[in-house]
């Protein structure tokens, strides 16, 4: 037998491998028929939705550069609310052996915690305070207690 012969089975994996690139070649022909030539447009009309035709430039709105606003609009005069830090409360519950305890908001009944250190006056429980809220590592703690 010469090497060059070859088995039934590598004759027949060769004619599939062959009928495979030739189906190929003929499904990538038929999409080039199929695609038409050109370029399809999509137009934006003037209130941002898409279309097939041009929008009309008379229905597009006159915008001045000067009423762009970037960011955050700035607040008129008298449009600015006075806010004030300082809340009143009562003392919830307090340890001053441990130096911490708990305020409740008259506002909102909203549990605050706070610590000796945000503390000015003495208190002890049910005493009328006033404070300020700070970011604290577990939500919003009272500071700068003082009696009322």
């Amino acid at each position: 037998m010469a090497k060059s012969q070859q088995t039934y089975s590598k004759k027949e994996k060769e004619k599939a491998k062959l009928k495979k690139r030739e189906e190929k070649q003929k499904k990538k022909e038929a999409r080039k028929a199929e695609k038409t030539p050109g370029i399809d447009f999509v137009y934006v009309d003037h209130n941002g939705n898409l279309t097939d035709t041009p929008p009309d430039p008379s229905l597009k709105p006159e915008i001045e550069a000067e009423d762009i606003v970037l960011g955050i609009p700035p607040k008129e005069e008298g449009e600015r609310e006075a806010f004030d830090p300082v809340r009143k409360g009562t003392v919830s519950f307090y340890d001053s052996s441990k130096g911490f305890g708990f305020i409740i908001d008259d506002e909102n009944n909203e549990k605050y915690f706070t610590h000796v250190s945000g503390i000015i006056d003495e208190i002890s429980e049910n005493d009328s305070v006033s404070f300020e809220l700070e970011k604290g590592q577990r939500g919003m703690n009272a500071v700068k207690v003082t009696k009322n």
